[in-house]
């Protein structure tokens, strides 16, 4: 019986999906998690949402406790992961509003530790395999959803994860798109590996809300900008969570 946790990124982590919902207080090795953990149900599934950056948004990208977060969620008995986030474009035809399913990451991280094996037993080192981060089933179902809804969406795409809070200079931009990040966040990369060491299956639903600073003939990312983007397309996200859960 499938278990889903949503990891809702900024903007993304409406309450209101579940139905019958409740909070839970969880304790893990590695401290408390961003905020309660909401349970409850869509369609029949048991599902469990988690506030990223806390519920009003209190928590800075580098100071999300990641490790906590998905303990958390492998403690109450996860057997998925699907996580929204908001994401810079930074290709020509990645619009605003467009929805990315992602299938590699590129983490340029400075401060956080990424994964869970921080001393291995005698003779038993652990090198987790990444090559293809995220889970297929659950990025087909994703792709297949949002052909049936007519979003606009690109079946793949490569998130860069930057430290934050700041975004990037301009030639920090250009140098992603050179490097072939089609995106950029502050969260998923750091959160896909640490889903990968616990066996957790997991899948990234990126919403573009702009174009980051290397597009000279549009103003650079702003806060504003990016809230105004995801707010009008929040429900869209939902829609599409609530219809792809009960086929995982």
């Amino acid at each position: 019986m499938a278990v889903v946790g949503i990891i809702g990124g900024s903007g993304l982590d409406n309450p209101e999906i579940l139905s019958n919902p409740k909070d839970v207080i969880v304790k893990t090795s590695y401290g408390a998690p961003s905020s309660p953990l909401k349970c409850g149900i869509i369609d029949g599934v048991e599902v469990v949402l988690l506030a990223r950056h806390g519920r009003e948004h209190t928590i800075p990208p580098t100071q999300v406790n990641f490790h906590a977060n998905i303990s958390a969620l492998k403690i109450l008995g996860c057997t998925h992961i699907l996580a929204t986030t908001a994401v810079g474009s930074l290709r020509e035809e990645i619009r605003r509003g467009d929805f990315i399913i992602v299938d590699q990451f590129i983490d340029f991280t400075k401060q956080r530790k990424m994964t869970f094996f921080e001393s291995f037993e005698p003779y038993k080192p652990v090198h987790q395999p990444m090559a293809d981060p995220y889970d297929q089933h659950l990025r087909k179902l994703l792709i297949e959803e949002c052909r049936r809804m007519n979003y606009p969406f690109h079946p793949q795409g490569t998130v860069i994860t930057i430290e934050g809070p700041r975004f990037s200079t301009r030639a920090e931009s250009h140098m992603f798109r050179l490097w072939g990040a089609d995106i950029i966040n502050m969260s998923v990369a750091t959160e896909t590996a640490l889903a990968n060491e616990v066996c957790i299956p997991y899948a990234a639903i990126a919403m573009s809300t702009d174009y980051d600073c290397w597009k000279t003939d549009e103003e650079p990312v702003s806060w504003d900008a990016i809230a105004k983007v995801f707010a009008d397309n929040a429900e869209k996200v939902t829609a599409l969570l609530k219809n792809v859960i009960p086929r995982v």
